[in-house]
C-alpha cells in the first residue's frame, strides 16, 4: 500500500476497536486476538494515536484503549497525521526535498491531482465509515462469534 506498516496497522486496529462499539476501554491482546496484528508493534502505534489525541488508555484492571472522541469524529487523515506526521500528505512522490509547483519534480503534475484525491478521501472517510464497512464483513462476524464462544465453551468444559 501507500502508508507505511505503521499506519495500516493503525488503521486496521483503531477500525477494530470502533468496530466493536464498546463504551469502555478494550484490552490489547482481546483486540488484536483474530486479527492477524501484531500485539507488541500494535501497542507501540496506540502510543503515538493516545499522545494525537485518537485513543485515551488506561492501565490496570478495566484498563484498556478507547477512542478519545466520538467515531464520526475521527478521520483517516487524522490517524495518518498521528502515526506518520503532517507532512505526509504533501512529501514529493519521488523523494525530492524540494518539490513544488514553482521547483517541480517529473511527477509533481501527474501526482497532484492523485493526492489530493487521496487527502480528501482521508478527510471524509471517519472511523464510523470503517467501523461499519468492517462490520457489515461475514468473516469480521464469524470471529466475533468464536471469540464470544470461546469463555463459555470453557466454563461449561470446567463445570461452572
Amino acid at each position: 500500500m501507500i502508508f507505511s506498516s505503521a499506519t495500516e496497522y493503525a488503521i486496521r486496529g483503531v477500525s477494530e476497536l470502533a468496530a466493536r462499539g464498546g463504551d469502555g476501554p478494550v484490552m490489547l491482546d482481546e483486540l488484536v486476538e483474530g486479527t492477524g496484528l501484531p500485539r507488541d508493534f500494535v501497542a507501540k502505534i496506540f502510543q503515538k494515536l493516545v499522545r494525537g489525541g485518537i485513543l485515551r488508555s488506561a492501565k490496570g484492571r478495566g484498563g484498556g484503549f478507547s477512542l478519545a472522541r466520538p467515531q464520526h469524529e475521527i478521520t483517516l487523515l487524522s490517524i495518518v497525521e498521528a502515526v506518520e506526521g503532517p507532512q505526509l500528505m504533501d512529501q514529493c512522490v519521488v523523494g525530492l526535498e524540494r518539490c513544488t509547483d514553482t521547483m517541480p519534480c517529473s511527477q509533481h503534475d501527474l501526482y497532484k491531482p492523485i493526492r489530493q484525491r487521496l487527502r480528501d478521501y482521508l478527510q471524509t472517510t471517519t472511523l464510523a465509515d470503517m467501523a461499519a464497512s468492517l462490520r457489515s464483513k461475514a468473516a469480521w462476524r464469524k470471529i466475533q462469534q468464536q471469540q464470544q464462544e470461546q469463555p463459555q465453551q470453557q466454563q461449561s468444559e470446567q463445570g461452572v
